[in-house]
């Protein structure tokens, strides 16, 4: 054998060393991931039987607890499948068999299963516009890096981390829920760290070409979270409008019984006061004439007594059968600040009643009223009060906390642009708060 060929066979002995020590690197590693997802697998059977045992009997929003867990761990079994078809990819490349190349692409429609699982993004249709061009870039981007691997354990690595990641992005999603999107996006960043990781220790030659598809991928990824989010959002949304309806249909019952009672004792002084008067004319017709001047004095004053309470009648009746009522501006300092109002509206007969009641034991201070603004369409004046402010909600999510940051001359303004005139206090006396402020000096 002459010099040549013996450092030849060399050469090929330390390629085949490093060659296995790859690939045992990468079994090692795909081991290590099988066994993780093997207790997915069992937990899928599992959930499945009681889901088959138990939709016959349980509710609905049971089930539906159910089939999310089933859902989720769907995406985790079938990640641990093409990890396995994966895996046999790896050992046919390492024996030169033809199989090699099928198993990669059998792990490549185990793939897009799992990203064609069901969002919920998916259900509105400007959602789904976006979120369908959101998969479009990451097939894309998927396609661009997979045309760089030509050896068939670097195509297996490649798939193993597609597969892993895309999985991993589904449980992201299936999990979102409202007030979680930081912590899920927190969580592909996580992710995709993991698996730059691993790919690179499994080859440290493709390193830097994981690291840039991974710098590309995690943006999309960050893209579809905030995409399927929207959706719980608008979710949020409807059950805080549905939650503001009942919670009025529940203040307008209140405020109808209220009035109700009002105008059954109003009817009991106009009785009174009827009665009164009968007295007083029969009186007159057999009194002296100086008795008779002081009578009909008592008579004019008990007739505008009478008046008065016809006219507070009238208006309980506008109350309880229209939309009649007070849109009230009032703030507290001591509670939520400087610049800080509360808009509403109530059908009481006394509005001062509600500020009242507003100003009980869940704050520490009572409320300052501006203004006092009667309506016969209450609600509109509300809401149209509530759409110019709307832009200044403290709270923009739960839309039943009607509290606005807002300068009180620019207020003022949209009060008597709205209501001319309308009374608008500009300061707040804030008594118990000051007060207060003295006291811990």
């Amino acid at each position: 054998m002459g010099l040549f060929d013996f450092l030849k066979v060399k050469q090929i002995k330390t390629e085949n060393e490093e060659l296995k020590k790859r690939v045992e690197e990468l079994t090692a590693l795909s081991n290590n991931l099988s066994n993780r997802l093997a207790v997915s697998e069992n937990k899928y059977d599992t959930l499945s039987k009681s889901y088959k045992d138990l939709s016959a009997t349980v509710s609905g929003e049971k089930i539906n607890q159910l089939q999310q867990q089933i859902n989720n761990l769907t995406v985790q079994k079938d990640a641990n499948t093409a990890l396995k078809a994966a895996q046999k990819a790896i050992k046919a490349d390492e024996n030169n068999s033809v199989e090699a190349p099928q198993l990669i692409i059998n792990a490549a429609s185990l793939m897009t299963h799992i990203s064609d699982m069901h969002l919920n993004a998916l259900d509105v249709p400007a959602l789904r516009k976006m979120i369908n061009a959101n998969k479009t870039h990451v097939k894309k981007v998927i396609q661009k890096y997979e045309a760089r691997y030509t050896t068939k354990s670097n195509q297996a690595i490649y798939q193993l981390m597609i597969i892993g990641l895309e999985a991993e992005l589904q449980n992201i999603l299936l999990n979102l829920k409202f007030g979680t999107v930081d912590k899920a996006k927190a969580k592909v960043k996580e992710v995709t760290q993991k698996y730059y990781e691993i790919s690179a220790n499994g080859n440290q030659s493709i390193a830097p070409t994981v690291q840039k598809f991974i710098s590309e991928i995690e943006t999309f990824y960050l893209e579809a979270v905030d995409i399927e989010y929207e959706y719980y959002t608008q979710k949020e949304k409807i059950r805080e409008e549905q939650r503001a309806l009942k919670e009025q249909m529940r203040q307008e019952a209140e405020e109808r019984k209220l009035l109700e009672q009002q105008q059954k004792k109003l009817e009991r002084e106009e009785n009174k006061y009827k009665s009164e008067i009968e007295n007083v004319k029969m009186a007159i017709s057999t009194s002296d004439q100086e008795e008779v001047e002081k009578l009909k004095k008592r008579l004019q004053e008990l007739t505008e007594q009478l008046n008065k309470i016809d006219e507070r009648k009238e208006k309980i009746i506008n109350l309880q059968n229209g939309q009649a009522g007070y849109v009230y501006i009032i703030s507290n300092i001591g509670s939520f600040g400087d610049g800080v109002f509360k808009v509403g509206m109530t059908r009481r007969d006394e509005p001062q009643e509600r500020v009242d009641e507003l100003g009980n034991a869940s704050v520490p201070f009572p409320f300052d009223v501006h203004s006092f603004i009667f309506s016969a369409n209450a609600v509109e004046l509300e809401t149209r009060m509530h759409q110019i402010l709307d832009s200044k909600r403290v709270n923009k999510i739960n839309r039943r906390k009607e509290f606005f940051a807002v300068d009180i001359d620019e207020l003022e303004r949209i009060v008597h642009q709205i209501e001319p005139s309308a009374d608008f206090k500009m300061t707040a006396l804030a008594e118990q708060y000051n007060q207060s402020l003295s006291l811990k000096q």
